[in-house]
């Protein structure tokens, strides 16, 4: 079973011998047989077997002819397949290195999930879970996601391996014998297999493998742990952490650390410190930017104690660097379903932190709270009807995941090519503190269908006081893991020492958004402008809001996102809908008086909305004689024009508001 709670963390190790701990290819039993019954070492979550938690064994495909068995889940919460392989009867495993091995087909477009337990009581203490989405595999202890984030062959057979080093706390993973990720695993006990599909899974597993070895510490070694790159997306400026394990006896107290990307060496020289037994220490390297492509990451160990290092193998660790490509111009829309009364979202606030932090100019969160004082009533009772409890999290609105497990539809959405880009624009009044906002979608693609268009205002660093504003923290104490420094604080966590970020203050028109300003049919290029107009309370800062424009596909999920703060919105310029300029209007917008003249005019403009304006002076053959931009405004203008300076004759006043022009004759005698 998956539980709503994610833990995250990740560590790679070295590669594995295959001993016969024990296997399993499922050649053995007959096509039909139930798992649990025929097997006798094979069982399900709640212990039943051969009912609808167990599985079958299957001959319709395999890695190693005949037989291997085969996960399928329709279910909103997944299931009800639900299979367990104990590694013990009695114990765990709590040192030594451990090794999985297993064989996996996902099928096109589907997924796969399995954790391993940490505990002999099921259910209490997740120490892996890894899912397979669409292509994309990621691995988390429950404690931090993406430790490990790799791809996978859709629709293909490919090996699976899992080694953990459970004395020194490294993890590896490794597809088909190549290295994908090392971590520092927050969990190290190990009692059982988890096998579990979640909606929209469909999988086969063959050849499992289990191996466990002991591990003896040398007197003097250091070794490179892990690498976590801080970010996977191509573009990104990122700072690699590198961690360094004293996997000896003796203390570690300097070494000179290189890594080497893209053909480029970045050097740290450590000296100074004392780290122990069994204990990590991080190294910051360098800013480097990560390159699309395949490119190997080397993190090599030298001098270490003055040269002394009894295990030169575990000096360098080498892994693969492919970072994600977005989609030209993609935003991903994460909106969490919170409140302060919900003793597990503490859970939800780390993760939409993370990601703001992890996946800038990709990313748009929005809190959106139910049951205390920042509740935006129409929003909360939208995103209700896509939930099935709290925390909950939408990405894009593509499906309702815990906000742990935002990962893979963040990865997948942000490499799908969006059918517009939004730019929003803004017009802002600290008087009557009237913000008034364009979103301007720019089609990409051509289109049909009821396409619509959303405005959000959220909000960082609010704080409140009274108890509607404390925070119900399960992770108080400890006992629930570590998250992000909840687990410090006490339960509830006093409204004196919360600060809510990314909460959602307005939406307009509604959850679903406005229809009317996309048409029914589209072409590439064209650009169409939804305007809202917000009044913000005095108790909002509005130097901590964004605003989040939002285009919303026929099937009501998120195809794409504009995000910026009030005053990037304010200097993009706002877009007056073309609606508010009528006929009238126009013929308004530029009067020119003395008309004739002879030394000297005066040219009234009158901007009905806020929006970009120019004015030229063309003479009779349509060159220019003068030109000005005016940048976004509104109200009535003047300019006065020494015409002295012209000849007599007929001349043009251009003036261009928005993608409108108007033209008026001025005869200078």
């Amino acid at each position: 079973m998956k539980r709503s709670l994610l833990f995250l963390a990740t560590v790679l190790l070295a590669p594995y011998t295959k001993a016969q701990l024990f296997s399993d290819n499922f050649d053995l039993y007959n096509a039909g047989d139930y798992l649990g019954v025929n097997s006798g070492i094979w069982t399900t979550w709640s212990g039943a077997t051969g009912g609808a938690l167990d599985v079958t064994v299957t001959n319709n495909n395999a890695q190693s002819a005949p037989n291997s068995i085969y996960f399928a889940s329709t279910a909103s919460g997944g299931g009800p397949q639900d299979v367990v392989l104990p590694f013990m009867t009695t114990s765990v495993w709590a040192d030594g290195i451990f090794t999985f091995s297993a064989d996996f087909y996902v099928n096109n477009n589907k997924g796969a999930y399995f954790n391993f337990q940490g505990a002999q009581n099921i259910g209490s203490i997740w120490a892996l879970n890894v899912d397979m989405t669409q292509g994309t595999l990621s691995i988390d202890d429950g404690l931090t996601s993406n430790l490990c984030v790799a791809t996978y062959p859709q629709a293909a057979w490919f090996n699976l391996t899992i080694e953990a080093n459970l004395t020194l706390h490294v993890w590896k993973a490794y597809i088909d014998n190549q290295l994908v990720g090392t971590w520092l695993n927050g969990i190290n006990t190990l009692a059982s297999l988890d096998i579990y599909p979640l909606l929209n899974h469909q999988f086969y597993v063959d050849n499992v493998f289990l191996d466990h070895q002991p591990y003896v510490l040398p007197n003097t070694n250091a070794a490179v742990a892990a690498i976590d790159i801080n970010g996977n997306i191509a573009g990104l400026s990122v700072a690699p952490s590198v961690f360094i394990l004293n996997s000896g006896q003796n203390p570690i107290t300097s070494f000179d650390l290189t890594l080497n990307y893209n053909g480029q060496d970045y050097v740290q020289n450590i000296s100074g410190v004392n780290i122990a037994s069994t204990t990590t220490y991080e190294v910051t390297m360098p800013n480097m930017t990560l390159v699309a492509g395949s490119n190997i990451m080397t993190a090599t160990l030298t001098n270490v104690n003055g040269g002394v290092d009894e295990d030169p193998l575990d000096d360098a660790l080498t892994q693969s660097v492919d970072p994600v490509v977005p989609a030209a111009g993609k935003i991903v829309v994460g909106e969490e379903a919170t409140g302060t009364w919900c003793q597990w979202c503490p859970r939800g606030a780390v993760f939409m932190d993370k990601f703001a932090n992890d996946y800038p100019g990709f990313w748009a969160g929005i809190a959106v709270h139910n049951g205390d004082p920042m509740v935006v009533s129409d929003y909360d009772a939208g995103i209700g009807t896509l939930i099935s409890g709290y925390p909950s999290a939408l990405v894009d609105r593509m499906g309702d995941v815990d906000p742990s497990q935002m990962s893979s539809d963040f990865f997948t959405r942000l490499q799908t090519a969006p059918k517009g880009v939004l730019t929003n624009g803004a017009t802002w009044d600290p008087v009557t503190r009237i913000l008034n906002v364009s979103v301007s979608t720019e089609m990409m693609q051509a289109t049909t269908g009821s396409f619509k268009v959303a405005c959000v205002l959220t909000e960082d660093d609010v704080t409140g006081s009274g108890s509607g504003y404390n925070q119900s923290n399960a992770y108080a104490g400890g006992n629930n893991g570590v998250m992000g420094g909840f687990e410090s604080l006490p339960n509830p966590v006093p409204a004196a020492q919360m600060v809510y970020d990314h909460v959602a203050r307005a939406i307009a028109p509604s959850f679903s958004g406005q229809t009317g300003i996309i048409p029914a049919s589209t072409s590439v290029g064209e650009n169409f402008t939804a305007n809202f107009s917000f009044t913000l309370p005095s108790n909002w800062d509005e130097t901590q809001m964004h605003i989040v424009g939002m285009l919303i596909d026929p099937q009501g999920k998120i195809d794409n996102a504009g995000y910026t703060t009030i005053n990037q919105a304010i200097q993009n310029g706002y877009v007056g809908g073309l609606e508010e300029i009528t006929s009238v209007s126009l013929e308004e917008a530029l009067i020119i008086a003395p008309n004739p003249a002879t030394d000297f005019t005066e040219i009234a403009i009158h901007v009905p909305v806020q929006a970009p304006v120019s004015v030229r002076i063309l003479d009779a053959k349509g060159s220019i004689l003068q030109a000005r931009q005016y940048g976004s405004i509104q109200g009535d203008f003047t300019i006065d024009l020494n015409t002295s300076k012209y000849a007599p004759g007929l001349y043009i006043v251009e003036m261009q508001i928005n993608a409108q022009r108007i033209q008026k004759k001025l005869i200078i005698r």
